[in-house]
């Protein structure tokens, strides 16, 4: 790879176009970086970013993501003036968090976690169930306990999102190739200096690779380094019952079901839902898959205990997405040891629209070489082999 030529030069290019590329390299180009380039092989958000759920919380029992979280929000809610257009739109709906739990470890898990938001200054009530009846009226109550509230929460779009970032980018001068496969980088001893495509080779002073459950195939060949990270498949559906599920209720997270289950309005009368339990190693290539019927009816039987109406409930639709797990479901940021000119961002496991935000700001200082406003260190890649994992009071999942 070293010997091809390069035919273009970039100060900083930017490997996948999903949401948090796009906000990589819009951060960047904000912060000056120059000539930079974002790259897909696919359009923009047309990978894993189209099949998220899209909730943004802030709720985590990992502290970092806590701030990581809080950061993004804060630009969701200002979406416009953060970007700097008044075009801008992330479809956020500011319905609220609902988490809820048993009289067990998980529910006391829910407590330290709420306890923990509200030290961090962030408004996350205990409440019970008579309140949490009043804001999700089909809430069934029975075998609950605890009953966590954060009204600063809700769901957004992840293509408009992502969109949105890479008009901004464009706008400042960075150079969007979509449909444009990187079969490898380009290296010089242990430095990065590009990357390599089907139509020739790019060189640039720093390469950010975000390229989700892609990353080890693009990784591990040049660099010889083993990529802690595993695509997962997850089931997403949609159901429709006789009463429902409004778009003024709020996103429920059910910590007492068998599949710690998710859920929010879809297409203003449906509910979303899908397992925040660890899912099925694939391909990261795999399209979309069928979703065994043994599957949809587990967690219909979840949903339907949990609201009322729902025992009903037709299935809408159906779809899977994929995760890219890393051993501590948690995202590793920043330099890839040993080899100067290349920051990463991989491992999300479910996170990375909600953090999309904070991630590509802090991304774009780091591969600037500014100081970042968050510490990088919790999420370094080192943190495996040295035992130092990112792992919360709920274990590994997708609530983190």
């Amino acid at each position: 790879m070293t010997d091809r030529a390069p035919s273009h030069s970039y100060d900083l290019i930017v490997v996948g176009a999903g949401v948090v590329g796009c906000s990589v390299a819009w951060h960047a180009a904000k912060l000056g970086a120059g000539r930079v380039l974002l790259v897909d092989r696919g359009g923009i958000a047309e990978g894993t970013s189209s099949q998220s759920s899209s909730i943004l919380r802030t709720h985590y029992s990992v502290r970092e993501n806590v701030e990581l979280a809080r950061r993004s929000w804060a630009a969701f809610t200002g979406f416009r003036d953060y970007l700097g257009d008044d075009e801008a739109d992330c479809g956020l709906v500011r319905c609220g968090y609902l988490i809820v739990g048993a009289d067990d470890a998980r529910g006391e898990a829910v407590r330290a976690s709420l306890a923990q938001q509200r030290a961090m200054g962030i408004r996350a009530d205990e409440i019970d169930a008579a309140q949490a009846r009043e804001l999700l009226p089909l809430l069934r109550t029975d075998d609950l306990a605890v009953f966590g509230h954060e009204p600063e929460a809700g769901y957004a779009d992840a293509y408009l999102t992502a969109t949105a970032f890479a008009r901004a980018a464009r706008r400042l001068g960075v150079e969007v190739r979509q449909r444009l496969k990187v079969t490898g980088l380009a290296t010089s001893g242990s430095k990065v200096t590009g990357i390599v495509t089907e139509t020739g080779t790019y060189s640039a002073a720093v390469v950010v690779c975000v390229a989700n459950v892609w990353t080890s195939q693009l990784l591990e060949p040049a660099t010889g380094t083993t990529i802690p990270l595993i695509a997962e498949r997850h089931e997403v559906m949609a159901f429709e019952a006789p009463r429902p599920y409004l778009p003024t209720y709020p996103v429920l997270k059910d910590m007492a079901s068998a599949s710690m289950v998710y859920a929010r309005c879809y297409g203003r009368s449906q509910l979303l839902a899908s397992p925040g339990l660890a899912g099925e190693a694939t391909d990261p290539d795999e399209g979309q898959a069928d979703v065994p019927l043994d599957t949809i009816a587990a967690l219909g039987e979840q949903v339907a205990a949990r609201l009322e109406s729902f025992e009903e409930a037709g299935v809408a639709s159906t779809w899977t997405g994929l995760y890219d797990v890393t051993p501590d479901w948690n995202p590793v940021l920043g330099p890839l040891p040993g080899w100067d000119g290349l920051q990463v961002g991989f491992g999300f496991s479910g996170h990375g629209f909600k953090l999309s935000p904070a991630v590509g700001r802090l991304l774009a200082q780091s591969a600037l070489g500014l100081p970042t406003e968050v510490p990088l260190a919790p999420y370094r890649f080192e943190r495996f082999d040295e035992g130092a994992l990112l792992v919360g009071r709920y274990g590994k999942g997708a609530v983190s």
